[in-house]
């Protein structure tokens, strides 16, 4: 076998040679990308995964030659090459390039709604697209835009066409995008976190058009993303980068199951799994990742490594390991020679991370929260004189509690109600019709006043840590401001009790009088739980707490939030799309579609043994961290259309329009949520998993 990173004869199709993308900035050079090799098959999808920073999506914008905008000054540094379908593209000129883009290689970005233009319709776009590599006029490119978003799954695609990007969902924005870069029929699609931030149901059936447009175009896929399932599910090679440069690359089994470098095992240990029921702590990478203007000297991983103080792994310091090839393993490359003969077997994997600690919850803890009937419909006003013509009914209707020392977990497509009933408990929004009752108080209609000393027992961790945290203010008038506007004045002093805070969630106590701009997105999430815990809540409600996060950052608040459950004795209800999480970190689950709760049950129960139809799509949409169980996962359930409009909701069961189950009874009579078991509740009328359930008396026909 030809070594790897050379020249070899059949050239492949993308051949990537010693890049480097270094960004001139005020405080010095940022090495984006420092050093990267790798080479792309037709037909396959390679992987790049790593925590933000790593120069992931910069090296797909060099290959795209998108890096060559700005002034000069402002102007990355290119150096290396780029080789496609062996034309080489740093050298080349913009034109030649430009000409490239769109026909030979295109790009699926990772925010369709910033990457497309407000101003002009979808398929305005998409025909500008196909009509300046191809001389037709505007009738013969509409009819192509109409097929190509007929092809992804737009319904309506004739009329669809006409419409504006902020008329679109995520999911069928995402769709769009995919219409436009497919147009020309490329050789080349890079995927820059596709599916980052929309539901599970929607991932699922993004990542099965892409693999069916691959298979039929015969393109080449680079894959980009945060989401080691997604890689599994998708990948045939694996590119694993740290600090902008390559740590190990391989086949995606072999670095699944035999992962060489410290890194690629830190990260694997941070993933929370759909598939096993852990009750333990996560495994995150310890430490932050490095600056790209100070790039650490020898290997960039080894301030966080701990194989840098076991014997010969001092020379990681100092020297930077180059990327080798394991002749036991082929073609697994990594960066780590010290242990090259196989790891230190007085080291553990798990050595690359914290303890392991298990979790104790009260056996019969008393109800902290109970939620009856609760109802929140936004009205819908029209007309010069704003008069109400409809209304959105977020919430109508659901009932749960939510026990002392205990963690619901909320899950369900974007729509379903989650982030309103989230507002609705803290009493954020006020409820249009229902009950809420806080440690037996009824809270559901208290004014401002009376509100504000129950502010110190309820408190919320919003999802955007961007958005939750005034960039004008320093992170220490951040976290004291619920001391300053309850009138409290902690032992010792505000400033003394931030600081402790800021400690407690894993900070250096030192940043007191940095801003928001100055951290990274992990640690502007972990200031939005400090600002939280200020004032030791007995309740937390954390909506999306770490949808955004790297999985190894994502791993550290998980974390924290476990340790501030049981140093605090905290309770929480956590919002997420993200079920894997959720199975960690929960002790009950709720299920919600279309503003009701469709299923309630513990765990073990939800997860092994789900009963609503729509819980069993959902469970069986998430991609698994296994590439052998790629393609041989049974039951994949993928719904079809998106979510039912909350403004006028499908009458009967909400769900009967997209369920494989649905009989006549389904669209006239609204189940009710019912305890088929013991501890799970689920509203259907054809429940799955329920053959040993005995339905109560009073269960509607057909239950």
């Amino acid at each position: 076998m030809p070594e790897q990173g050379s020249p070899r004869d059949g050239a492949p199709f993308l051949s990537v040679r010693d890049l480097k993308v270094h960004f001139p900035t005020d405080d010095g050079l940022v090495k984006s990308v420092d050093g990267l090799s790798f080479d792309l098959e037709r037909g396959k999808t390679l992987g790049i995964v790593g925590e933000s920073g790593s120069g992931k999506s910069v090296t797909s914008l060099a290959i795209m030659g998108l890096h060559r905008t700005g002034n000069a000054r402002s102007r990355p540094h290119i150096s290396g090459e780029v080789v496609l379908d062996g034309e080489e593209l740093v050298s080349a000129s913009a034109d030649h390039v430009r000409r490239l883009r769109g026909r030979k290689m295109a790009m699926v970005f990772q925010d369709p709604l910033s990457a497309m233009h407000p101003y002009y319709s979808v398929g305005k776009q998409i025909i500008e697209a196909y009509r300046t590599h191809h001389d037709v006029d505007k009738k013969t490119a509409r009819t192509r835009a109409v097929e190509m978003l007929d092809r992804v799954g737009i319904p309506e695609p004739h009329r669809r066409v006409d419409a504006y990007p902020h008329e679109f969902s995520g999911g069928m924005r995402q769709r769009a995008m995919i219409a436009m870069a497919l147009v020309n029929n490329p050789e080349l699609l890079i995927a820059d976190e596709p599916t980052t931030a929309l539901d599970v149901t929607v991932q699922a059936q993004i990542l099965d058009l892409i693999r069916d447009l691959q298979k039929e175009f015969g393109s080449a896929v680079i894959m980009i993303t945060h989401d080691l399932g997604v890689v599994a599910e998708m990948a045939d090679d694996l590119l694993v980068m740290y600090g902008g440069r390559c740590v190990e690359r391989g086949s995606a089994e072999k670095v699944f199951y035999e992962p060489r470098h410290p890194y690629t095992w830190g990260l694997l240990g941070s993933m929370p799994r759909i598939d096993r029921d852990q009750t333990d702590r996560l495994i995150p990478v310890k430490g932050s990742p490095p600056s790209l203007i100070n790039i650490p000297s020898g290997c960039a991983f080894n301030p966080r490594c701990p194989y840098a103080d076991v014997p010969k792994g001092g020379i990681t310091r100092t020297q930077r390991p180059e990327l080798t090839q394991d002749g036991s393993r082929q073609p697994a490359l990594v960066r780590l020679p010290h242990v090259a003969g196989g790891a230190d077997p007085d080291l553990d994997r798990r050595d690359c991370a914290e303890a392991v600690t298990d979790m104790n919850k009260p056996s019969e803890p008393e109800t902290l929260l109970k939620v009856s009937g609760l109802v929140k419909h936004f009205p819908i006003n029209k007309g010069l004189l704003r008069r109400q013509t409809g209304a959105v009914k977020a919430v109508d209707g659901i009932d749960f509690e939510v026990r002392r020392g205990e963690t619901l977990g909320v899950v369900g497509e974007s729509g379903c109600g989650k982030s309103t009933m989230g507002r609705l408990i803290t009493r954020l929004l006020e409820p249009t019709g229902g009950r809420i009752e806080f440690e037996g108080q009824d809270i559901t209609h208290l004014g401002v006043s009376q509100m504000r000393p129950l502010r110190r027992d309820v408190q919320m961790i919003f999802q955007d840590p961007y958005g939750s945290l005034n960039p004008r203010h320093t992170v220490g008038a951040i976290v004291s401001a619920p001391f300053n506007l309850q009138g409290v004045t902690p032992e010792g002093g505000v400033k003394a009790e931030v600081q402790r805070l800021l400690s407690l969630v894993g900070l250096n106590p030192e940043h007191y009088n940095r801003y928001p701009h100055e951290f990274s997105g992990g640690q502007r999430q972990r200031i939005g739980i400090a600002r939280a815990l200020a004032l030791k809540p007995k309740l937390v409600v954390a909506d999306e707490p770490v949808s955004a996060l790297d999985v190894s950052i994502q791993a550290q608040v998980v974390n924290l939030l476990d340790d501030l459950q049981q140093e605090l004795g905290l309770t929480y209800v956590i919002i997420a799309h993200d079920l894997s999480v959720i199975r960690h970190v929960s002790d009950r689950i709720a299920v919600m579609y279309l503003g009701k709760i469709v299923e309630l049950a513990d765990r073990k129960s939800l997860y092994e043994s789900p009963m609503h139809p729509y819980t069993n799509a959902l469970l069986s949409a998430v991609p698994v961290p296994d590439p052998r169980r790629r393609g041989v996962k049974s039951g994949r359930i993928l719904l079809k259309g998106d979510v039912p409009s909350p403004i006028s909701p499908p009458p009967g069961c909400r769900f009967h329009t997209r369920c494989w189950k649905a009989t006549e009874i389904c669209k006239t009579q609204d189940p009710p949520l019912v305890a088929l078991k013991t501890g799970h509740e689920v509203a259907c009328h054809h429940p799955e998993n329920a053959e040993a359930a005995t339905p109560p008396a009073s269960s509607p026909a057909g239950v």
